[in-house]
C-alpha cells in the first residue's frame, strides 16, 4: 500500500496483505495450507452471523470453515475445501479504531484462522505470529 493512499483498499489488497501473510509464516504451515482457499468479502454473510450470534457484522474481521486438518479424510467426499475468510470492511473499521496497521491486522487474522485449520492452542498461535512478524 502506498503512504498517499486516499481510498480504502479494495478486496485485491486485502488479499495482497494476506499473502504475504501467509508467504512470511514458518515452512512448516504453509506446506499444509495449499488446498485452504482465501476469501475476501466484505462482511460474513447472515447465516454465518446468525450460526455465531453476532449481532453486529463489524464484530468478525476473519473466519476458518472447513474440516481442521485432523478430521480431513480421503474417504469424506461432498466436503468444500477448507477456507479462511477475511472480512474487509470490519478489518478497516478496526485498523481505523485501532491504529493497528492494516499488515499487522491482517496477519494477527490470518495466524488465527490458520490455527484453526490446524487445531492450536491460543498460546501456539501467539508463537506463530511472533515468528511471521
Amino acid at each position: 500500500m502506498s503512504e498517499r493512499q486516499t481510498f480504502a483498499p479494495d478486496a485485491a489488497a486485502i488479499e495482497q496483505l494476506a499473502d504475504a501473510a501467509i508467504a512470511r509464516l514458518p515452512e512448516a504451515f504453509r506446506s499444509h495450507l495449499a488446498d485452504v482457499v482465501l476469501r475476501i468479502e466484505d462482511f460474513a454473510d447472515d447465516d454465518v452471523l446468525r450460526d455465531m450470534e453476532i449481532e453486529d457484522p463489524f464484530e468478525l474481521t476473519g473466519l476458518y470453515s472447513g474440516r481442521p486438518m485432523g478430521e480431513q479424510s480421503a474417504f469424506i467426499s461432498g466436503d468444500l475445501p477448507p477456507m479462511i475468510h477475511l472480512f474487509r470492511r470490519p478489518l478497516l473499521d478496526e485498523w481505523v479504531e485501532t491504529g493497528v496497521s492494516l499488515e499487522a491486522l491482517i496477519t494477527h487474522v490470518i495466524v488465527h484462522e490458520v490455527g484453526h485449520h490446524f487445531g492450536l492452542s491460543d498460546a501456539d498461535m501467539h508463537a506463530i505470529e511472533h515468528e511471521a512478524e
